[in-house]
C-alpha cells in the first residue's frame, strides 16, 4: 500500500470514527419539514356592503406570506450550531419557533433540554427598576424559580464587571452597561440549549475577549448546545462545528460550517444589482454592447490559490471599429482596485469570447470582484481610449479566497512580500 493510500484510509477511518461518534449523541433539538407562513392585510372592507361585494368577487382580505417552507434539520448535544442566511430569509421566525413564540404551521419542532432563547438582547427590562431587579425579572420571564436565579447571579454580575452598578436604576445605565448586562444574563443562564440571535458584537473590546473567551470554553462543553444566528461568517467559523443556509425560507446548504460560510458570503456579494437604465438594458450595457458579463470556469466559492483562477469573457459587440477590453480586480472587503490591466485590442464585431487567468498565490484571504470594459479610442484624444460599456455587479464575477494558512489583514500574503530586519 502506498504511502497516499495509507493516508486517504486513515482520514476515512477518522471521519467515519467522527460521524460514529455524532450519531451516538443525544439529539437535543428536531426541527422535523417546519412550515411557516403569515396573513398579510391587503384590502380592508370599510362595511358589510364592501365586505358581500368583495367576498363575491373572490377578493380576500388578506395575501399568505410563506416564510418558511418545510426546513428539516438535528442538533445533537454538545454542538455549536450556526444558522446564516441573509435579511428576509426568515431565520428569525426560525428561531421564535425553536423557542415556543411562534407555532408552526406544518412539521413539528422538538426540544430535549432546558432551551434558554435570546432573541432581542435587553427585551424584558424596565428601565425603572435596578440592575439587580432586572436580572431577576428576565430570568422569571425566562421561567427561572427565584431560587434559580440566586444561584446564577454573581456570574452574571462578575461576567457583566456591574457589581457596584447593580443597585442603580436601568435608566442610569449607559448603553454599552445595558448590553453587557443583557448579555451576561444570555449566557450565564443555566440552561442545556441557548439560542443567540446577532448577540456577538456587543460590547467594548475587553468585553468582547472575555466573550470570546466564553464561547472557547463553552465549545468544550459536550454537555451544553448553541445555537448562534449572525451575520458574522469568521465567528461561523470560529465557534460552530456545523452549520445551516437559509435562502427564501428553505435551506439550501448544511452541514460543514466552511462550505455553508462560504456559500453565504457569494450569496451576499452576487447580489443582483436591478438597476435599468431608460432603454431597458443592464446597467453599463447599451446598443453598442447589449450584452457582457464574466462567468468562473469552476466554483468562486473558495478559489485554489495553488493555481490560477480561470474565467471566461463573454460579450457582444455591434459596431464596425476596433475596440478594446480592460479587466480590473476590485478588493471588496479592504477596498480599492487591485490591478487594472492595459486595453486588449479586438478588431472583430459580434460575439466575443476571451479566456482569461490570473494567478492568486500573492494573495491573502478576501473577497474579489472581476470587472470587464469595453473601450473604443477617444476621437478627442487619440493616445486614450473611453469606456463605452462595462459589467455591473449582477453580471461580474465574484470570488474568495480562503485559505487556513492565510492572513485577513493585509491584501499580500507572506509569500509575496515579507520586510527583512537588519540588526544595527
Amino acid at each position: 500500500m502506498s504511502a497516499a493510500t495509507a493516508n486517504d484510509t486513515a482520514v476515512t477511518k477518522t471521519a467515519a470514527e467522527l460521524a460514529t461518534e455524532n450519531d451516538n449523541k443525544k439529539v437535543v433539538l428536531k426541527v422535523d419539514h417546519v412550515a411557516k407562513f403569515f396573513k398579510l392585510p391587503t384590502e380592508q372592507a370599510s362595511g358589510l356592503k364592501q365586505a358581500l361585494i368583495n367576498w363575491t368577487k373572490g377578493i380576500k382580505g388578506f395575501k399568505i406570506q410563506h416564510v418558511l417552507r418545510d426546513i428539516s434539520f438535528e442538533v445533537h448535544e454538545g454542538d455549536f450550531f450556526g444558522i446564516v442566511g441573509r435579511n428576509g430569509s426568515g431565520k428569525s421566525t426560525l428561531l421564535k419557533l425553536i423557542s415556543q413564540i411562534y407555532m408552526p404551521d406544518g412539521g413539528s419542532i422538538t426540544v430535549n433540554g432546558k432551551l434558554v432563547p435570546f432573541i432581542e438582547l435587553g427585551v424584558g427590562f424596565n428601565p425603572e427598576l435596578t440592575g439587580r431587579e432586572n436580572v431577576y425579572l428576565n430570568g422569571a420571564l425566562l421561567g427561572f424559580s427565584h431560587a434559580e436565579i440566586d444561584d446564577m447571579y454573581d456570574d452574571i454580575v462578575e461576567f457583566a464587571e456591574l457589581g457596584e452598578f447593580m443597585d442603580q436604576k436601568l435608566k442610569n445605565y449607559s448603553s454599552g452597561m445595558q448590553v453587557r448586562l443583557a448579555f451576561s444574563v444570555a449566557i450565564k443562564a443555566q440552561g442545556d440549549i441557548l439560542v443567540l440571535d446577532e448577540v456577538l458584537a456587543v460590547g467594548d473590546e475587553s468585553f468582547q475577549r472575555k466573550c470570546d473567551n466564553y464561547f472557547a470554553q463553552i465549545k468544550k462543553d459536550p454537555k451544553k448546545t448553541v445555537i448562534l444566528v449572525t451575520h458574522s461568517m469568521d465567528a461561523v467559523k470560529k465557534y460552530c462545528n456545523k452549520a445551516i443556509l437559509i435562502k427564501d425560507g428553505e435551506i439550501v446548504e448544511s452541514g460543514n460550517k466552511d462550505d455553508v460560510a462560504d456559500r453565504y458570503t457569494l450569496e451576499n456579494l452576487k447580489a443582483q444589482d436591478k438597476q435599468r437604465v431608460k432603454d431597458d438594458f443592464d446597467l453599463g450595457l447599451n446598443e453598442q454592447v447589449p450584452s457582457m458579463k464574466i462567468e468562473p470556469e469552476g466554483s468562486p466559492l473558495c478559489a485554489d490559490i495553488s493555481k490560477p483562477f480561470r474565467f471566461t469573457v463573454e460579450y457582444e459587440y455591434k459596431e464596425k471599429r476596433d475596440h478594446y477590453v480592460a479587466l480590473s480586480l476590485i478588493d471588496i472587503r479592504r477596498g480599492g482596485t487591485t490591478y487594472d490591466t492595459k486595453v486588449f485590442r479586438k478588431a472583430s464585431e459580434g460575439k466575443q469570447v476571451l479566456h482569461c487567468s490570473l494567478p492568486l498565490d500573492l494573495f491573502s484571504n478576501g473577497d474579489f470582484r472581476l470587472v470587464a470594459a469595453v473601450r473604443v479610442k477617444d476621437d478627442i484624444h487619440p493616445k486614450s481610449t473611453k469606456m463605452v460599456a462595462f459589467t455591473n455587479d449582477a453580471n461580474s464575477c465574484v470570488f474568495s479566497i480562503r485559505e487556513s494558512e492565510n492572513t485577513e489583514y493585509a491584501l499580500l500574503n507572506d509569500d509575496a512580500m515579507s520586510i527583512t530586519v537588519e540588526e544595527s
